[in-house]
């Protein structure tokens, strides 16, 4: 086993210390993000509009009530994930700048929503 002088030592440690403070700003990050809640039924999001402040990352559940599968989908926000009838997605969003996002669902294109980040 090498032996260690002080200056490695001292390295290891900033390394490990500076790993711990890395992963814990990222939870915090995680901590802090703005939760919405959307359902889909007879092929509407409900709400239609949902607001987020601008900078904060953004969590979406969207619950689908209705009878066939959808697809939660935004070119704007870089986002799919497809939803089982009766089931439920958590969609992560980064944090946005002040806009108005367009989602909709993929296989009902009429079914349409925004995000409005003032």
């Amino acid at each position: 086993m090498p032996v260690m002088n002080r200056n490695m030592r001292t390295t290891v440690v900033a390394l490990l210390l500076a790993s711990i403070l890395a992963v814990s700003a990222g939870r915090a990050q995680a901590d802090d993000a703005v939760t919405l809640s959307l359902t889909i039924k007879d092929r509407q999001f409900e709400p239609a509009e949902v607001h987020a402040p601008a900078g904060q990352p953004i969590t979406i559940r969207v619950k689908n009530l209705g009878s066939t599968a959808a697809e939660f989908e935004s070119n704007e926000l870089h986002v799919e994930k497809v939803i089982a009838a009766g089931g439920e997605a958590v969609i992560h969003v980064r944090p946005q700048q002040p806009g108005r996002y367009n989602f909709f669902d993929d296989f009902h294109h009429r079914t349409q929503g925004f995000l409005v980040v003032p």
